[in-house]
């Protein structure tokens, strides 16, 4: 049974190795998420990490529908990886109905070669699970990340084993989603190959002084919306400051 953090900071890195993790999962974007991690992160993280590292592959929040551009985005992120010494990634693509989107996902999984790939939780915003499944065996991925399509692990003890059962030797199954000490030998023996969590914990920041009405996240959209920049915001703003 592998043990895989996801993490956001080399801390959690160290961590997660020290702690006896098997894997680790590097994101940026917690409020999204998870995003694709800064370079500089990845550097530092593979220079002081032995366990194996997979990036997380994903441009924005939101959904899971990319453009050609974000397409190209991806393929440059996995470039990046590969350079500086991740052992995988972490993507997937949906069409817009919620089907795993199995051309372009493939064609993602091929360019991270010789890298494997992790198929993540959008594999939980598809219709049919048993369809997803056989649909990311054709990608080519090694494993899919879900919560069986649950709001957490826990709740979906049948559909994990049923997936487990499903996938056979074809690919693995990791549960994430709510997975904690107190839950994991449940779930484990549902027959799922790996663990998926952050394991998380708060400690103060070492900034003292906050203005109780300030904030840096400001407006964070839900998943089903896209954060992007309005061009008649734009316009409108450098109209007023032309005038």
């Amino acid at each position: 049974m592998t043990i895989e953090i996801c993490a956001y900071s080399l801390e959690s890195c160290i961590n997660a190795q020290a702690g006896g993790a098997g894997r680790i999962e590097l994101c940026g974007g917690l409020g999204e998420g998870g995003t694709t991690p800064s370079a500089g992160l990845i550097e530092v993280v593979r220079k002081h990490v032995q366990i194996p590292v997979y990036v997380m592959i994903r441009p924005r929040g939101g959904d899971f529908v990319y453009d050609v551009f974000e397409e190209e985005i991806m393929k440059k992120d996995i470039n990046l990886a590969k350079q500086l010494g991740a052992n995988g990634v972490v993507l997937g693509v949906l069409s817009a109905d919620g089907q795993v989107d199995v051309a372009r996902t493939k064609a993602l999984v091929d360019h991270a070669y010789p890298m494997k790939v992790t198929f993540h939780r959008a594999f939980d915003l598809t219709p049919d699970p048993v369809k997803a499944l056989k649909a990311v065996i054709a990608t080519g991925a090694e494993r899919i990340l879900t919560s069986g399509q649950k709001p957490s692990a826990i709740e979906a003890i049948e559909l994990l084993k049923k997936l487990t059962k499903e996938a056979g030797q074809s690919i693995e199954i990791m549960a994430g989603g709510g997975v904690n000490h107190t839950n994991a030998k449940q779930l484990a023996e549902t027959g799922v190959h790996a663990l998926h969590l952050t394991a998380k914990a708060f400690r103060p920041g070492r900034q003292k002084y906050f203005p109780a009405e300030i904030s840096m996240a400001g407006e964070i959209p839900d998943e089903r919306s896209v954060l992007y920049s309005d061009l008649g915001l734009v316009e409108a703003i450098v109209q007023v400051v032309s005038e």
